[in-house]
């Protein structure tokens, strides 16, 4: 099959070559046009935008013969269902498939019931503009991987389909056989037993609660595989290992995944609502500027440090970094003063 390069708002022709005898009609253009993804051609077959043999084809799994002719229009991208909003980002990294921010604590991913407007995709339409491709048909953000709305740190996002392709395979993965890497930094009640473990429990949704998660019993919930390291203890007084910072690296990537995991452990994050509301009463334990600094921190004491990953359209490896914002690097300055 020949082709040419697959430009939104072109049409471009192939011919199905003997390799090509007996695949689907869907296959064969994803092998033949990388720059889409396969939902994006299942897609543009189903709205007609497909033909074979000079006639409009709206069946994916056709299977083709070789020698006959196939036209893709691939229209220009649509505009983003959620309008651009001027919202300050904290740019790390920018190409033309990708931008890598530092993601503030408070800023919701995506728009949602409740959350239509202030996301982080509306931050990044407009600060994207026309540079965003049409990722599956939409002129939008490709979101890979998200971030709890309370926790700050590093996230990628595609700004064209082959990007999205690309990154959303390497976290499906989960950097088992790539150079995929996330670690995060938190604040935990107590010190988690070992000092350095791995901490293997499914993950589904609470079952008295479907706003939550929690550890589900065996033969239940999704695969999730926490890594962590206690970086450093805390005292209070005379009481000793009353909070620890814990470095975690992901190996899945499950909604809430850290905080269910070490609160499971009996380690709920410091200032996390959600998982450690049974442990406020801790905070009598620390001295005046850690409850201070706690009393106002007001979300989960989580940041994502670091991010690393080939890179969807060079394969050249990256990573990124971020420090401690200044509401986490009070409070841990705060509990290192206490000891």
């Amino acid at each position: 099959m020949s082709d040419k390069m697959a430009d939104a708002g072109r049409t471009i022709h192939l011919t199905a070559g003997a390799d090509d005898a007996g695949v689907r009609l869907d296959r064969a253009l994803a092998l033949r046009l990388p720059d889409l993804s396969r939902s994006r051609i299942q897609e543009l077959i189903k709205d007609g935008h497909v033909s074979v043999g000079g006639k409009p084809e709206t069946n994916a799994s056709r299977k083709l013969a070789a020698g006959l002719p196939l036209a893709v229009t691939v229209p220009p991208a649509a505009a983003a269902e959620p309008s651009g909003e001027d919202i300050p980002l904290s740019v790390l990294y920018e190409d033309n498939a990708l931008i890598v921010i530092d993601k503030p604590a408070g800023l919701v991913v995506h728009p949602a019931p409740g959350n239509e407007t202030g996301t982080l995709v509306n931050a990044l339409i407009a600060h994207c503009g026309a540079s965003l491709s049409g990722i599956g048909g939409v002129r939008r953000p490709g979101i890979v991987h998200r971030l709890d709305k309370d926790t700050s740190g590093v996230m990628v996002v595609a700004k064209t389909d082959e990007a999205h392709k690309g990154l959303s395979a390497q976290f499906a993965d989960h950097g088992r056989t790539g150079p995929l890497h996330r670690a995060y930094v938190a604040v935990v009640w107590g010190v988690p037993q070992p000092l350095a473990g791995t901490i293997s429990a499914p993950i589904d949704r609470a079952p008295h609660n479907r706003e939550k998660m929690a550890v589900a019993r065996a033969g239940h919930g999704r695969e999730a595989v926490t890594h962590y390291m206690v970086e450093e203890r805390f005292a209070a007084g005379h009481t000793a290992d009353v909070a620890s910072l814990v470095r975690c690296r992901l190996e899945t990537g499950r909604t809430h995944q850290i905080r269910v995991h070490l609160a499971h452990r009996g380690h709920p994050l410091l200032g996390d609502a959600t998982y450690g509301s049974g442990f406020r009463t801790k905070s009598a334990l620390l001295g005046e500027a850690a409850r201070q600094a706690l009393s106002v921190l007001s979300r989960q004491a989580l940041h994502a440090a670091e991010l690393g990953f080939a890179h969807p359209v060079t394969g050249e490896e990256m990573r990124f970094a971020s420090p401690l914002p200044p509401e986490l690097l009070r409070l841990v300055n705060a509990l290192r003063a206490n000891t």
